[in-house]
């Protein structure tokens, strides 16, 4: 019967996810926002990056401070907040979020590295209408 280690194995990954959601929100809470958009992305929340990015920009000089912190992403970090851009930029309460990350993007990822993301196609295609 292996129900049982199933069960432990499932209440293991629930206590890693709430541990990590409470680093999430220390991090948060200490402005520490680096760390907290990788973790976001590690637990692959859009929302959370959300609110991460918008917490960025409240703060003086936060394009600055957004810039620096999407600058020193990870490649497949950033590939994956292309993808969550593209559906913040469908909303317009958060289309300015959006719209100042990929102007970051843009800025600082040379064309040939942004068409080497996986669904950039398709990423450009969706933003398009929208922009």
């Amino acid at each position: 019967d292996v129900t049982e280690i199933e069960e432990k194995e499932a209440q293991a990954k629930q206590e890693e996810q709430i541990i990590k959601e409470q680093e999430l929100s220390n991090l948060l809470h200490e402005k520490r926002y680096l760390k907290a958009l990788g973790l976001a992305i590690s637990l692959d929340r859009p929302h959370t990056v959300l609110m991460v990015v918008k917490a960025i920009l409240k703060e003086p000089d936060g394009r600055k401070h957004l810039e620096e912190n999407i600058v020193r992403l990870r490649k497949d970090q950033k590939e994956a907040v292309l993808a969550f851009l593209v559906t913040w930029n469908t909303n317009s309460r958060h289309c300015h979020e959006a719209q100042a990350v990929m102007e970051t993007l843009l800025r600082h990822e040379a064309p040939d590295t942004l068409l080497q993301f996986p669904g950039i196609k398709s990423a450009v295609e969706s933003l398009l209408p929208y922009t």
